[in-house]
């Protein structure tokens, strides 16, 4: 178990020293492109658009840190002999894997059940306080138990959308009110209709039924029905579905309930699902990186290019990232089913970086 401990705590001081330094890079060059984007904006607002958006670059290259660390750690037990005494005790090189390979497990699971929240939450104020200070208002969607709600609104005024659900690419709602507000506040007009059909900047609603609000009189007896009618729309499909936010700005936590809302809202949740499985991926993905890395890196520096090794450790890792990306689009788009997706590329790289180490170690 000293040993372990020995390796363990090597690895995971690499791991730790790395990150910092990506973390003071990121944040540098982070801060330098915020201050061109927000020249007007005082430093401390710019400084707190940064920080925001720290925790969400930092967890993106994990993988990347994980390599580099497996990498650095490898390459030093190797130059200091360390590995050769491991061997010359009788130990095979795959015993003095289990630490890092455990450390880069834990580290996994505490991304993904700690800093995952956490970059949720960071991510989603980010990305408000940003539209916030291009004047692009936050989200126009929420989705609820009893369906989902819309906003549109122009110098005229406010309208407040309700629907029970919604086809799958959002042009169309059903069992849908549109309540109208003016700029004071005050309510205008309440249309109810069987459905809405969002057009070229308007949305087309049939079996609609009018009340005018702003009137002194009765609304209903005044009330009037159509066959169909047309509001104007700033609204696109696209904005529609952007206002959902990308499952990073959701905690993994409360992913498997918004897949459920979303699929209750008549709402394709695939996009969701294939990132929830991915996170639940993610620490094997992470053990593989480690076993890819070490492959190539834990032969002695004298009977191998320590350079070419290095080289061919971190394209390899990266090339793995890729296809897992890659495996992403694949499954968000229904090419491939969503477990595929997720954990093909996992298991496929552990396999993968496992093979390589028996052949080289025990072969």
């Amino acid at each position: 178990m000293t040993l372990h401990y020995y390796f363990a705590r090597k690895f995971l001081w690499t791991f730790f020293g790395i990150t910092m330094i990506f973390v003071v890079l990121l944040a540098l060059i982070d801060l330098v492109d915020e201050l061109q984007d927000f020249p007007d904006l005082p430093f401390l607002d710019v400084l707190e658009v940064v920080l925001l958006n720290l925790p969400h670059a930092n967890y993106e290259i994990l993988p990347l840190v994980l390599i580099l660390a497996s990498v650095a750690l490898f390459v030093r037990l190797a130059r200091s002999s360390e590995l050769v005494v491991l061997r010359a005790s009788g130990r095979s090189g795959l015993v003095g894997l289990m630490a890092p390979v455990i450390m880069a497990g834990m580290i996994g699971v505490v991304g993904v059940t700690v800093f995952n929240p956490i970059v949720a939450a960071s991510s989603k104020r980010y990305n408000d306080l940003v539209n916030g200070h291009l004047n692009m208002g936050q989200s126009i969607l929420a989705i609820a138990s009893e369906g989902l709600w819309l906003r549109q609104g122009n110098a005229f005024g406010q309208t407040v959308i309700h629907a029970a659900r919604a086809s799958s690419d959002v042009t169309v709602l059903y069992d849908t009110t549109f309540i109208s507000f003016s700029p004071e506040g005050e309510p205008l007009r309440r249309i109810t209709a069987k459905s809405a059909r969002l057009g070229d900047g308007e949305w087309v609603l049939s079996s609609a039924k009018l009340w005018d609000l702003g009137a002194l009189r009765n609304p209903e007896a005044e009330a009037r029905r159509m066959e169909q009618l047309s509001m104007p729309s700033p609204l696109t499909r696209d904005r529609i579905i952007d206002s959902f936010g990308k499952p990073e700005y959701i905690s993994l936590w409360d992913l498997p309930k918004f897949i459920t809302q979303l699929e209750e809202a008549g709402f394709s949740a695939r996009r969701y699902a294939v990132w929830f499985q991915m996170e639940l991926a993610r620490p094997l993905f992470l053990m593989a990186l480690v076993l890819v890395a070490s492959a190539f890196t834990m032969r002695h520096g004298r009977t191998t290019n320590t350079g070419v090794s290095v080289l061919t450790a971190i394209m390899l890792g990266f090339t793995l990232h890729y296809v897992r990306n890659f495996a992403q689009v694949l499954g968000e788009n229904g090419q491939i089913p969503v477990i595929l997706a997720a954990w093909a590329p996992p298991i496929a790289s552990f396999l993968l970086a496992m093979g390589l180490l028996l052949h080289t170690e025990e072969g």
